[in-house]
C-alpha cells in the first residue's frame, strides 16, 4: 500500500514510518516545506513537501495518489494552541478539511479509493464521569486544541458522507517514549526531576498532580494504527487506549523511584490550566475486537524510557 504520512517527521510519526516500512507499504513522508531535515526518517524515504494552511501545497502532495493517508500533522501542544487558538484551528481543522477534499475529490474523480485515518485525541471527551470513555459518549472539548480536533473529526466525516471517501478516526489516549519534547508531561517531569538530581535541589515545579491520566508507549499507538489501516471499518471512531489510570501524583513518585532521587512537588500557577479534564482514561474494547490490538508495554517501561531519553 502506498500510504502518505502527514506529520512524519514528528514525534509519532518517526515511530509510525518505520513500522509501516517493516509491514511492507511504501512510505511518503509528508514534512513542511523547507524543514530541516530530520534524522528521525531514514534519506531514502521519500519527502513529499505538504504545509497545512496552504490549498496548492496540500493538493500537490495529495496528487501523488495515495492508497492511504494517515493524518498525524498538527498542532499538537495544547499550550501551543492555547496561545494561538486561530491558528491551531487553520492547522488541525482546516488543514484536514484541505487533506480530505483533495482525497474526496480523487474518489469522485475516479482516479482512486483512498482512506483516511484521521488521528484525533480522546481531549475532544472534555469532562466526565470516572470511568474509561467508550466511543458513544458525547463529546465536550475543553480547551482551543481539543475543540479543533473535533472540528477535524467533523469534517473528516462530512467529506466521508458527501463524498464516500473512506474515513476512519482515531482517537489516541496520552502516549509518550523516547524523541517526545518536553512540552508534553512526561518528559518535562523527567528533564525537572533529573536536574534536580544534579544539582541536588529538593523540589520542582509542577501542575495539578490530582488529574488522571493513561500514558501509553508510542509503539502500542503506532501498532493500533498500522492495524487500523488494514483491518478498521469505515465510518467508525477508534480509542487507542489501556483503560490503566494513573494521577500524575503516582506518576511523579514512580519516576522519583526509578531515578533514585526524592523531590517536592511545588504547584506553579503556570502551569496550570485554566480548565482541566480531571479523570481521562479510555476503553479500547471496539478496537480490540475489530483488529486485535492490545497494549504491550508497561507503565514503568515507559516512564524509564523516557528518563533514559533525557539523561541522553
Amino acid at each position: 500500500m502506498r500510504v502518505l504520512v502527514t506529520g512524519a517527521d514528528g514525534f509519532v510519526g518517526s515511530w509510525l514510518v518505520p513500522r509501516l516500512l517493516e509491514e511492507g507499504h511504501q512510505v511518503m513522508a509528508g514534512v513542511r516545506p523547507g524543514a530541516p531535515a530530520s534524522p528521525r526518517l531514514r534519506p531514502e524515504i521519500p519527502r513529499v513537501p505538504l504545509e497545512l494552511t496552504d490549498g496548492d501545497s496540500v493538493n500537490a502532495a495529495l496528487g501523488r495518489s495515495p492508497d492511504a493517508v494517515i493524518h498525524l500533522a498538527a498542532v499538537a501542544s495544547g499550550t501551543e494552541a492555547g496561545g494561538n487558538p486561530a491558528h491551531a484551528w487553520t492547522v488541525n481543522a482546516v488543514g484536514t478539511v484541505r487533506v480530505a477534499e483533495a482525497l474526496g475529490r480523487a474518489r469522485l474523480e475516479g482516479s482512486g479509493d483512498p482512506l483516511l485515518l484521521v488521528i484525533s485525541t480522546a481531549e475532544v471527551y472534555g469532562p466526565g464521569d470516572r470511568r474509561p470513555r467508550v466511543e458513544t459518549d458525547p463529546v465536550n472539548p475543553v480547551s482551543p486544541y481539543a475543540a479543533s480536533k473535533l472540528g477535524a473529526e467533523i469534517a473528516a466525516f462530512e467529506v466521508y458522507r458527501r463524498t464516500g471517501l473512506r474515513v476512519i478516526v482515531a482517537r489516541a489516549f496520552p502516549h509518550s517514549g523516547r524523541g517526545q519534547d518536553d512540552r508534553f508531561v512526561l518528559p518535562a517531569f523527567a528533564k525537572r526531576l533529573l536536574l534536580a538530581k544534579r544539582v541536588g535541589a529538593p523540589a520542582i515545579e509542577v501542575g495539578n498532580l490530582d488529574v488522571v491520566r493513561e500514558f501509553n508507549h508510542v509503539s502500542d499507538v503506532v501498532d493500533a494504527y498500522c492495524r487500523l489501516l488494514v483491518s478498521g471499518k469505515v465510518g467508525e471512531v477508534y480509542n487507542v487506549a489501556s483503560g490503566v489510570g494513573v494521577s500524575l501524583r503516582e506518576v511523579l513518585d514512580r519516576m522519583c523511584e526509578l531515578v533514585g532521587y526524592r523531590v517536592v512537588p511545588e504547584t506553579s500557577p503556570t502551569l496550570l490550566r485554566r480548565v482541566d479534564i480531571p479523570y481521562l482514561v479510555g476503553n479500547a474494547d471496539k478496537l480490540k475486537a475489530d483488529t486485535g490490538w492490545s497494549p504491550k508495554v508497561s507503565l514503568d517501561a515507559v516512564l524509564q524510557e523516557v528518563l533514559d531519553a533525557q539523561e541522553d
